[in-house]
């Protein structure tokens, strides 16, 4: 049964479709030895599939994970400047597994890793419109214009962002705890939001992506999902 390249790539677990659009767009997949086109079909059973000149075979158990990333480490699976990345989190893990999203380097949290790239992509579309939660520390008071305006409608490099709801979680200490829902994340952008409210972030962390949360988990632990987990995730 012939179905289209970037399906396969999916559902081989190495990255959601998107993803390998832009690899096979740079070249980097071949089938049988010829450089691989967008939207090219493909026969499992017959053809060889190469990723950087590695084949890419099927039958790959799905595993779903949740990792509390601790600050200091970039969500990315290696790291040019030599930067501490995720995967050496997860050394006990038997196959490689994939964030769907990133925090930034100074901010901690929930992350989602899975090889199974439908649920990537089903988490990282736009079009599912999944609620991402997070914590926020800020320097001092918030005045209510300030939290007005994170409320408002704000452009973030030149694009209208979808609106978030901003809410005081506490005021304590010279310090301010705020929550933020965010249906959309654009790179960076509760920090951006900030510096446009001229709001000092001393903290940032993702307590919750859809209706999965960090829970027990202690920065640098990591959990396999279990089955209401995993279901509420192919259900989405």
């Amino acid at each position: 049964m012939e179905l289209r390249l970037q399906k396969f790539i999916s559902d081989c677990g190495l990255m959601s479709r998107r993803a390998a659009e832009d690899e096979i767009r740079h070249g980097k997949f071949t089938v049988n030895g010829v450089k691989a086109t967008i939207g090219q079909k493909i026969d499992p059973s017959h053809d060889k599939v190469e990723y950087n000149g590695k084949p890419v075979r099927g039958g790959q158990k799905k595993l779903y994970v949740m990792l509390n990333k601790p600050r200091g480490y970039v969500t990315t699976m290696s790291d040019e400047e030599g930067r501490k990345c995720i995967p050496e989190l997860l050394t006990d893990i038997p196959e490689r597994v994939y964030p769907c999203g990133r925090l930034d380097l100074n901010s901690e949290g929930l992350v989602i890793l899975t090889n199974d790239g439908e649920i990537a992509n089903k988490l990282m579309h736009p079009k599912n419109h999944v609620d991402k939660i997070y914590h926020v520390k800020i320097r001092g008071e918030i005045e209510p214009e300030k939290l007005d305006l994170l409320n408002s409608p704000m452009v973030i490099d030149d694009y209208k962002i979808k609106p978030v709801r901003v809410t005081v979680i506490e005021r304590k200490e010279g310090n301010t705890s705020l929550k933020f829902v965010l249906t959309e994340g654009r790179n960076r952008q509760i920090r951006k939001m900030c510096e446009q409210a001229e709001l000092y972030i001393t903290r940032l962390k993702r307590i919750a992506v859809g209706e999965l949360t960090i829970g027990t988990l202690t920065p640098g632990q990591w959990k396999y999902m279990n089955y209401n987990e995993i279901s509420y995730l192919k259900n989405l």
